[in-house]
């Protein structure tokens, strides 16, 4: 058994591993980004400093506003499990983003997030925050394939049997998401019929005590938040790319996003790939690509770097050795 002071000491220097490794890695991406930051600098040279002034600043309170949201929705999904109140999930929402940011497809929130429940609630925690995931999936996935079906229609030509089962492939999944969704406990039931996972079953049941309401009002939060950073990304193509059309923005931004939540990657690549699915569906509407290029840069500092260096704050207020009860 470890002594409090030995507790005391090694908390401290997990805390200290965590804030290291995640500034070295915001390094690195600042690193990585700095052609990206510079190009941005040409590419508004011509704009008013008012113009983009108010454009960052709208962009920086979105995502602000974004993470609130994200936060009243972690607030409300811990209500079935253990009390917390919404600053502490504001602080441990910024404080998992910090541990996002070293760790492959940011599952390093899971564990910055559920470390503020107390250790007996922790497992339970993961599974709630599944149930919030699986809401913003479903909405990006719904109006990713939506959104896909008019790419199909505006920008291919397609064999007309071809499309309609395409169409009926993406109804399918669109309404395959919603139902899996709003009966999660489906698939509870299914996990707890399994023989070697019975004995998990009362974490598994975590994922099936909301019911239709809880799940609507997640999904509410989930879609506000959708639709907070796909206008980030509309605001700062807009100011670099101005003569495209808002619709046409928006209906492409959803297909990225749609994209981008299928594709598995480590967090140090991301960048990368957003910019290079971005630029690709771009590129049917406009030459400007480096423009689309150096917008998912910026919208991938102010939403993720950011917050992460905000979340670093509450890293020294975690505790990994508080008591079970």
């Amino acid at each position: 058994m470890l002594t409090n002071k030995a507790k005391k000491t090694l908390s401290y220097a997990f805390k200290i591993a965590i804030l290291a490794l995640a500034f070295f890695f915001i390094y690195q991406r600042i690193e990585k980004n700095k052609d990206n930051l510079h190009n941005f600098l040409q590419l508004i040279a011509t704009i008013t400093s008012a113009k983009v002034i108010f454009t960052l600043t709208i962009i920086i309170i979105l995502m602000l506003v974004n993470y609130v949201l994200e936060s009243f929705k972690w607030w409300k999904l811990t209500r079935l499990l253990y009390p917390i109140t919404i600053w502490q999930a504001i602080e441990s929402v910024f404080c998992g983003l910090t541990w996002a940011v070293f760790t492959p497809n940011r599952i390093g929130q899971y564990g910055g997030r559920v470390m503020f429940l107390p250790v007996h609630k922790r497992i339970h925690g993961v599974f709630s925050m599944i149930v919030g995931e699986l809401g913003q999936s479903v909405i990006t996935n719904v109006l990713g394939a939506s959104s896909l079906l008019w790419f199909l229609f505006t920008f291919l030509n397609l064999n007309k049997w071809l499309m309609a089962l395409i169409s009926i492939l993406a109804l399918s999944l669109i309404l395959a998401m919603i139902v899996f969704y709003f009966n999660i406990k489906w698939f509870v039931s299914l996990l707890n019929r399994i023989k070697f996972l019975k004995k998990y079953h009362r974490f598994f049941d975590t994922m099936g005590r909301y019911n239709t309401a809880e799940l609507t009002n997640i999904m509410l939060f989930c879609l506000a938040r959708f639709f907070v950073f796909s206008f980030q990304y509309y605001l700062i193509i807009h100011l670099l790319v101005p003569e495209l059309p808002m619709v046409t923005i928006l209906l492409i931004l959803f297909i990225f996003l749609f994209i981008q939540s299928a594709l598995p990657s480590l967090d140090i690549l991301d960048i990368g790939v957003r910019a290079i699915t971005a630029s690709t569906l771009f590129s049917l509407v406009t030459t400007k690509t480096m423009a689309i290029v150096v917008a998912v840069s910026i919208i991938y500092i102010v939403n993720l770097i950011v917050p992460a260096i905000i979340g670093s704050i509450f890293v020294f207020k975690l505790k990994f050795f508080d008591r079970a009860y």
